[in-house]
């Protein structure tokens, strides 16, 4: 099985190419550095909790349903 990172990485991407936004705008809608969008979706970065939530409203979906299915 993929790494919880990895696997919530690809989630994060999903979601934002859905809402057909880039990593750039991303990390701005969520209050993070630019830097950091691309090394969740690759499943280098082990979030906290916090930085879950804020991707969870910049991509405005619920948390759980951020998390669902991993």
């Amino acid at each position: 099985m993929e790494d919880i990172k990895v696997r919530f990485g690809k989630k994060v991407r999903e979601l934002r190419l859905l809402k057909e936004i880039s990593q750039e705008k991303l990390a701005e809608l969520a209050d993070l550095d630019r830097t950091y969008i691309p090394g969740i979706e690759s499943g280098k970065r082990n979030v906290s909790i916090t930085v879950m939530e804020k991707l969870s409203i910049a991509l405005e979906v619920n948390l759980s349903d951020l998390l669902k299915n991993l």
